[in-house]
């Protein structure tokens, strides 16, 4: 397995657009980025540029591609206009170029470095969100978001026994613009500030589930990055719990009510939140009570949670109300990304386990939903159907055509 990069992709996650044109088809196109990957094999014998190999990758899982097998089978039909575009290489002049094996596609696939193809697929994606909202008043718009959060490939298990489980930074659009593998050694919490440390997150709203209810954590973010937070606290941080838990809630009055119904439950939820001083928790300036009240429809039966959190915000920047939504919007993350890897992708069902193929695999369905995403496709699966029908439709929206 090769030794993980220490190479920046140029103009990071946050800091793409700094002098970025307004429209987003005048941005680089993704093969841009894909081309600042670093190549792991020898110069000798190489036959296929890394760039054409992962562009390929990219374009046919859009087309539906699951499994390298199918990359394979997408570039065998692709027409030798699309393979040139997307940097193939002519052996013969008059043939034009020749597409891949599976062979040579896992092969290079499974020596690919994870964390620098996420890096350069995170970029394009942050710069082509970032051009889409210009168009936006500054002065509506809330401050940026971003949900932290892990998931594990529960098919991809290799002969060591670990399981390839990436954590993932999302935007309030949908977009993965940040993600690296957790070492199966190691947890979520390590990853955390490298994953973070690359982007500007000046003024943007992390949120992030208990397991990262760190002090080094919320220091990082407000005092490194000029970041928010807002955070979960349960039983891993026992002091600011109990702190929590003892505040005179029926002092302070209701300020925000929900109710939704779904998926065959019905959910209240209510929140309380207000200023606190001397909580053991760094530049917490807000504490919140989130009492939910769930349903299931078929059989009665009811349960109640009552969950705490704090935030470094103040309630003038973001009061009862928008705290909830943004606790509630961060679990989104699991339906905007998680379920469609798994349902639209069968990610959990893959069986590519070889080298680091499996977290190859995985860094190309990041820009194939964030662009259905960016243009505004409501249902993945059609978005699918409708890139199959023509090799051209993945060239032009990754920006390559």
């Amino acid at each position: 397995m090769p030794a993980r990069s220490s190479l920046l992709i140029p103009g990071p996650l946050g800091q793409l657009t700094d002098a970025a044109p307004t429209s987003p088809d005048d941005l680089p196109g993704l093969l841009t980025y894909l081309a600042q990957v670093p190549d792991p094999r020898r110069d000798q014998g190489r036959r296929h540029p890394l760039a054409f190999v992962l562009s390929l990758s990219a374009c046919a899982v859009p087309a539906g591609a699951k499994l390298l097998a199918a990359i394979a089978e997408w570039a065998a039909d692709a027409p030798p206009h699309v393979l040139d575009r997307l940097g193939g290489p002519c052996r013969k002049p008059d043939r034009g170029p020749v597409a891949l094996t599976e062979a040579t596609v896992r092969r290079i696939l499974q020596h690919t470095d994870g964390d620098a193809l996420d890096t350069a697929v995170g970029s394009w994606l942050a710069g082509r969100e970032c051009a889409a909202g210009q168009e936006e008043n500054d002065s509506d718009r809330p401050l940026p978001s971003l949900a932290v959060d892990g998931k594990t490939v529960r098919g991809a298990c290799r002969t060591d026994g670990t399981q390839v489980h990436p954590l993932a930074a999302m935007t309030g659009t949908g977009l993965v613009t940040a993600q690296r593998e957790v070492a199966g050694k190691t947890n979520e919490i390590t990853v955390f500030q490298p994953l973070l440390a690359p982007p500007d997150l000046h003024g943007t709203v992390v949120t992030f589930d208990a397991l990262h209810s760190q002090t080094a954590h919320a220091r990082f973010l407000v005092e490194d990055k000029h970041a928010h937070y807002i955070v979960l606290i349960k039983g891993n941080q026992p002091t600011p719990h109990r702190w929590l838990k003892a505040l005179p809630r029926r002092e302070v009055p209701l300020l925000d009510k929900t109710r939704a119904t779904a998926h065959g439950r019905d959910e209240i939820r209510r929140i309380k939140a207000a200023g606190v001083t001397r909580i053991a928790f760094p530049h917490a300036v807000q504490a919140a009570q989130i009492v939910r009240r769930r349903r299931i429809v078929t059989t009665g039966k009811v349960t109640l949670e009552r969950v705490y959190g704090v935030s470094d915000l103040t309630a003038e920047q973001a009061d009862a109300t928008e705290i909830a939504r943004r606790v509630r919007d961060h679990r989104g993350i699991e339906n905007k990304i998680h379920h469609v890897r798994d349902t639209t992708y069968a990610e959990d069902a893959s069986r590519v386990r070889t080298g680091t193929a499996s977290r190859a695999m995985a860094s190309p369905r990041n820009p194939a939903i964030g662009a259905l995403r960016l243009a505004e496709q409501p249902n993945t699966a059609a978005g699918l159907r409708h890139h199959t029908g023509d090799a051209n439709r993945p060239l032009t929206t990754f920006g390559t055509m």
